[in-house]
């Protein structure tokens, strides 16, 4: 997602035309992931929204089983990738956030691929919430994902634990995370980026914010959802400590 252009942090995932071309060979959305949403889409689901859709993976696939989607995202270059993909002449691609929907309708609203920690400031994500709650139908559903704090992932957050490799169509490149700092729940980290071909380095300077379950949940009631499931795995299983994230399941009643 794109952020206020006065703060210290890049996104360059998100803006650099570079990278936003290889977004989806650098950050591919999980098999698991792609299901557990096809799964909360039912055939009686009729209108979706993709809050923070990015590139449009996850969006055309529910495109393609006949939903009618909306997909949303403040990245103008993030969607111009998706509108080209398979299927997404089917969706309604629209630039913006959440907190500036038009007055539509909805069954479902997703928000996946961690953008709820993108929300750094408790009022942007209050209001972000009682956004879609009003776009919500009575019943409708509101699913989302954060990673789980208890787990602190930051710790690998070094060259050495998580370099990967990338064969791409610009050449070989590694790319790796590294911790910078962390205060009360916000992460500063940055993503680095090594093109062997053309020997360019680039340094992606980040931000995230880690809530607790128990802040979520909180922040969820406030906004007027029923909390239905937490899962701590795209695989459905319950929250523990080591579970790498948090799944909510909400309902606007």
């Amino acid at each position: 997602m794109d952020q206020n252009p006065h703060r210290a942090f890049a996104y360059d995932e998100f803006h650099d035309l570079r990278l936003v071309a290889l977004y989806d060979t650098l950050n591919p959305i999980a098999a698991d992931t792609t299901r557990f949403f096809l799964e909360m889409a039912e055939p009686s689901t009729r209108s979706i929204i993709d809050i923070g859709c990015g590139t449009g993976a996850l969006t055309c696939a529910l495109a393609k089983h006949r939903h009618t989607v909306t997909g949303l995202d403040p990245s103008g270059a993030m969607l111009d990738i998706a509108r080209r993909r398979s299927h997404g002449s089917l969706v309604r691609w629209t630039q913006g956030e959440a907190q500036t929907l038009a007055e539509v309708q909805m069954d479902l609203a997703i928000m996946t691929s961690h953008v709820a920690q993108f929300l750094l400031d408790d009022e942007d994500w209050q209001a972000t919430l009682a956004a879609i709650h009003k776009t919500l139908t009575p019943g409708g559903h509101f699913v989302f994902d954060s990673r789980n704090p208890l787990t602190q992932p930051w710790d690998a957050w070094t060259k050495q634990s998580s370099l990967q490799h990338f064969d791409t169509d610009e050449g070989p490149i590694d790319m790796w995370y590294q911790f910078c700092e962390i205060t009360r729940n916000r992460v500063r980290y940055e993503i680095h980026y090594s093109f062997a071909k053309s020997g360019e380095k680039l340094v992606s300077a980040n931000e995230l914010v880690y809530r607790s379950q128990d802040a979520i949940e909180q922040s969820l009631i406030d906004a007027g959802f029923r909390i239905e499931h937490v899962f701590g795995d795209w695989d459905r299983r319950r929250v523990e400590a080591t579970s790498p994230e948090l799944i909510f399941v909400a309902a606007r009643p």
